[in-house]
């Protein structure tokens, strides 16, 4: 079972969840994440996706907060799906000393960058504030560990796609987790780019 094999204190949580047995896709999923590969994760709508992607992060990021500069960014498709992505996200995390932060589009630049300079551990948002931001130098990327991409078929839209192109271009060495519910053509694309020898796992 791929929960036995987790950090401690993400146990703890999904014991106090009451969350005892991992969906199929978990089960095929967490270890392939954990081994640190880029990775494409298809499975439909409620296969457990979402909770793996926080759990995988948290458990990469050893469930601590650590220096000031964001170790995991998440990228979503529109704001509302931020927020409440953080919300959930909020849910794991609050037992330990995690700091999760959400780019609120809604708010200014100036606001955001300053807030994200305090510390962070993982930033949530929309591609098209955070490639202001990184054009802003508002993220600093030098510890960066993980990107993951939620629910990827907003990337279809050339807005989004381009904007999440410039800001893998702008990071140097991590692993990128893509989360579908299918294996869309355009996301085989990405093979020659940032998603270098990635692994597929399939339900």
């Amino acid at each position: 079972m791929p929960f036995k094999k987790l950090h401690s204190e993400i146990k703890e949580v999904l014991e106090s969840l009451e969350i005892s047995t991992p969906t199929s896709f978990q089960s095929k999923s967490i270890a392939a994440i954990k081994s640190g590969a880029n990775i494409f994760c298809i499975a439909p709508e409620n296969s457990g996706k979402t909770t793996t992607l926080i759990l995988t992060a948290m458990q990469k990021l050893k469930c601590e907060e650590i220096g000031t500069a964001p170790r995991a960014i998440i990228l979503v498709g529109d704001n509302e799906k931020a927020k409440a992505l953080y919300e959930t996200f909020v849910t794991y995390t609050r037992r330990t000393s995690l700091r999760v932060y959400v780019c609120d589009e809604k708010l200014h630049i100036d606001m955001l960058k300053s807030e994200i300079f305090e510390g962070s551990d993982v930033l949530i948002g929309t591609t098209k504030i955070m490639n202001k931001l990184f054009l802003l130098n508002g993220v600093n990327t030098t510890q960066l560990k993980m990107m993951c991409i939620d629910d990827a078929g907003f990337l279809n839209q050339k807005t989004p796609l381009t904007a999440m192109m410039a800001i893998t271009q702008s990071i140097t060495k991590c692993q990128f987790v893509i989360y579908s519910d299918k294996m869309h053509p355009f996301l085989k694309k990405f093979e020659s780019y940032f998603m270098k020898h990635a692994r597929t796992i399939a339900m």
